[in-house]
């Protein structure tokens, strides 16, 4: 059987970031944060292929030897902490001699990407029927939509939000029930924060809150000031706008790149069902069975 030839004539690397930089300025990210292109090829070749990830782990990275690609977007740094060092004795190091040594271009947008309009928070979002939005720290001299965080106003039930962000997320969602809720209480507010939003969301007057993970006396103080807070775990919040994302990039380069989302990107964290009837625990995620 004859293979067929790729019909992506490629783009370069320049012209990608540019694309990739009217979407979301790495300006608008945050201080602390590391954005933008962090690896650069030495040598210049046309970009075929573009691999999409939340976090570009080892097992992310052999999927990208595999699949021959030119440049890895990984939502989250890699690079995030000076390097002292590139050696294989760690493995952020062993990623980053990876695409040295295979002219592999490496480019993160994180917080960026938080703040876009239509991009992770607004994704996030969409688990919530929404009555108006706007976000809980607009951006200085960016479009309207642009910033921090979401705010929405709702009618929804408890449960029905639940229910609704764990089909979104299509993933288990943990819930710590403030401490006047009940599955049919009526939310009228909800903060959104992709990834951790326990900083950005303290003090938040809403009846709920969405986020990744939060600290166990963070929780206490949402669940006791009359705040139901659902957590989808960190990466779990943020990993399915690249399914959104990635026709979107492949538009904007006018079809001349394949956009692939990594199959091997996964959170670290599984919750795992007890059954009764056993001894064992099924080291299975809840949602997924």
């Amino acid at each position: 059987m004859l293979r067929r030839m790729s019909t992506y004539n490629g783009q370069k690397l320049a012209t990608v970031v540019k694309e990739l930089e009217n979407f979301a300025p790495i300006s608008w990210a945050e201080k602390w944060d590391n954005v933008g292109l962090l690896i650069e090829p030495h040598r210049e070749k046309l970009v075929k292929k573009i691999l999409l990830t939340n976090d570009l782990t080892e097992p992310v990275m052999s999927e990208a030897l595999g699949k021959d690609v030119q440049l890895i977007i990984s939502y989250h740094p890699p690079i995030f902490k000076p390097l002292t060092r590139i050696t294989q004795a760690h493995w952020k190091e062993r990623v980053v001699a990876a695409c040295l040594a295979n002219d592999i271009a490496l480019y993160s947008p994180h917080t960026a990407w938080d703040k876009a309009c239509g991009g992770v928070n607004d994704w996030l979002s969409q688990a919530v029927d929404i009555g108006s939005i706007r976000p809980l720290e607009p951006e200085l001299n960016a479009p309207p939509g642009t910033g921090s965080g979401r705010y929405i106003e709702t009618k929804m039930e408890l449960y029905q939000l639940l229910e609704s962000l764990q089909k979104h997320t299509e993933n288990s969602v943990h819930i710590a029930l403030a401490v006047n809720h009940h599955p049919k209480t009526l939310i009228q507010s909800v903060g959104i924060c992709a990834g951790s939003g326990g900083s950005l969301l303290k003090g938040i007057q809403a009846d709920l809150i969405i986020t990744g993970e939060m600290s166990h006396h963070e929780l206490l103080d949402f669940t006791h000031n009359n705040t139901t807070v659902l957590l989808c775990n960190h990466s779990n919040s943020e990993r399915g706008f690249l399914k959104v994302f990635s026709p979107k990039l492949e538009e904007s380069l006018n079809g001349a790149c394949e956009i692939l989302v990594a199959d091997a990107d996964k959170d670290p964290l599984v919750t795992v069902a007890r059954d009764l009837n056993k001894e064992e625990s099924i080291f299975v995620d809840c949602y997924k069975q």
